[in-house]
């Protein structure tokens, strides 16, 4: 074999084994981007067209939470502006854990398209080079199969977090703001809404029953996070740290040490709206960038106060979403399934919401 073919070989094994590895994190679902527009001015909206397809033989069950079929409701889209991220302004949901009818089906060679309106989701004002790429990771991404709702949970030992990402599209955006213009500061948002009132919790659309049953939740909440805060400041290393945030690194201690600080002073200091006003199926959401206005809905009244998937541990999910607190993600939803993240990408588990939740919740107690 001449040097041509041997590089030539060697290139294909290469991309062979890229080709794998992207299956093995996609399933064979692939993800497509196109722009109804790629040079938009002042007035125009970002609209874009997300083609899902399973280029696989099998049938592929994919989280609907994780698509835009019904809506965009999570953070599914990477977005610069001039090579700097923009920040992701909708919703970050505590769900419970998915069962088998969350998932949405697409067969071997099926597509589906929807649009999406971007500029509603991230601040596209500013002037200047814009790249967007869809980009949607989880441990519950996809579902094996369609046995009943247990099979979901039963299974999440043996998974890796599934990924699907599109090509990023470039767009030219002639915003009603000058280029290089610093907009939506997380930290000038903070400082805003704490100048707004006093610390302490106040009520939108809320009954008197309501507002009784979250200040109930509030007093979980902080005797929550003054257990996480006292467990990680004396050090310890337990099982109740490694079973949700997985092998102990310095760095990744510190960071969890400083998200709790953080969770904590906006419990004992901040002004923390809870509005009511919510009437769908989930336990909460929040607006990352807007502090600390958090939306409860119907799961939430359900749960207890305390202890696992509680009314306490939802407060503390929600506050670990804002940016200005901890900007953690939703790597992966309900106990199983964090804690398999630990063991299997600790990295992610420092960054997932419910991985904060279960371990200020810590039911059952562990040391």
């Amino acid at each position: 074999m001449n040097w041509n073919h041997l590089v030539k070989a060697s290139v294909g094994i290469v991309a062979a084994a890229a080709c794998l590895a992207a299956q093995a994190g996609s399933n064979g679902v692939t993800v497509s981007l196109s722009p109804e527009k790629s040079s938009l001015g002042k007035e125009d909206d970002v609209v874009m067209r997300v083609t899902i397809t399973n280029t696989s033989s099998k049938p592929q069950y994919v989280l609907k939470w994780h698509t835009p079929f019904a809506g965009v409701e999570d953070h599914l889209f990477d977005v610069t502006r001039d090579g700097v991220d923009v920040p992701y302004q909708g919703r970050h949901y505590k769900r419970p854990a998915p069962t088998a009818k969350d998932y949405y089906l697409l067969k071997p060679g099926a597509s589906h398209t929807a649009k999406v309106e971007l500029s509603a989701m991230y601040d596209m004002s500013v002037t200047g080079d814009y790249s967007v790429r869809y980009h949607a990771a989880s441990l519950n991404l996809f579902n094996s199969t369609s046995d009943d709702d247990n099979s979901v949970n039963a299974r999440q030992g043996e998974r890796e977090i599934g990924e699907i990402a599109s090509a990023p599209v470039s767009l030219w955006i002639d915003g009603r703001l000058e280029r290089g213009t610093v907009v939506a500061d997380p930290f000038e948002l903070a400082a805003k809404q704490q100048a707004a009132g006093p610390a302490g919790v106040s009520f939108a659309s809320c009954s008197t029953a309501q507002q009784s049953s979250i200040n109930s939740a509030m007093s979980a909440a902080k005797t929550m996070a003054n257990g996480s805060v006292t467990y990680l400041n004396n050090g310890l290393q337990g099982t109740r740290y490694k079973k949700w945030f997985g092998a102990y690194t310095s760095g990744r201690y510190s960071t969890v040490k400083s998200h709790f600080a953080n969770i904590k002073n906006a419990l004992d200091s901040k002004p923390i709206v809870v509005d009511c006003s919510c009437k769908e199926s989930y336990y909460a959401y929040v607006y990352p960038t807007q502090p600390y206005k958090i939306y409860v809905c119907n799961a939430f009244w359900t749960a207890p106060t305390s202890g696992t998937d509680s009314k306490g541990g939802t407060l503390v999910h929600e506050l670990s979403h804002f940016n200005v607190v901890a900007a953690t993600d939703d790597w992966a939803y309900g106990q199983s399934a964090a804690a398999s993240l630990a063991t299997s990408n600790p990295t992610k588990a420092v960054d997932n919401a419910d991985s904060h939740e279960y371990f200020s919740e810590n039911t059952p107690s562990l040391p």
